[in-house]
């Protein structure tokens, strides 16, 4: 089995020039708790709605100015479609990281959740897997 496999298919990204906003209305539109943040076609990064609410309204900041951009840091992870099951896992856990964009030809063609991995492999792996992650971070 293959990411391609796995991930969630039809994603979509939020420009990073777009408000937190925004972000969270499409997030909410989409009964998602992520999104991509794409430049021009290029991932930045990954915005998720506790990004939103602990790196913005918890410091007082307004989500109607802040963009989705200005939360994107460092270089991005994600994998590329044809990787492995076990490279999924292992980027993942090694960077303690719950979505991670799939990626071919240098686009973003999907994005592979926690759900994704629970539909896909046995409970031994997934429990392994859940124990690495939710390990916080330090």
């Amino acid at each position: 089995m293959k990411a391609r496999d796995i991930m969630h298919r039809g994603v979509e990204c939020i420009p990073a020039h777009e408000t937190l906003e925004r972000a969270a209305r499409r997030m909410r539109e989409l009964d998602v708790g992520s999104l991509p943040i794409c430049d021009h076609d290029r991932l930045t990064g990954m915005i998720t709605d506790r990004d939103i609410v602990v790196k913005c309204v918890a410091l007082g900041h307004d989500p109607a100015t802040m963009t989705a951009g200005d939360l994107a840091q460092g270089t991005p992870r994600w994998i590329d479609a044809g990787a492995s099951v076990q490279d999924v896992l292992r980027e993942m856990k090694q960077n303690q990281i719950r979505r991670l964009p799939v990626m071919e030809n240098k686009r973003l063609i999907g994005v592979i959740s926690e759900a994704d991995l629970a539909a896909s492999l046995d409970e031994g792996q997934l429990a392994e897997f859940v124990s690495r992650v939710a390990t916080p971070h330090r």
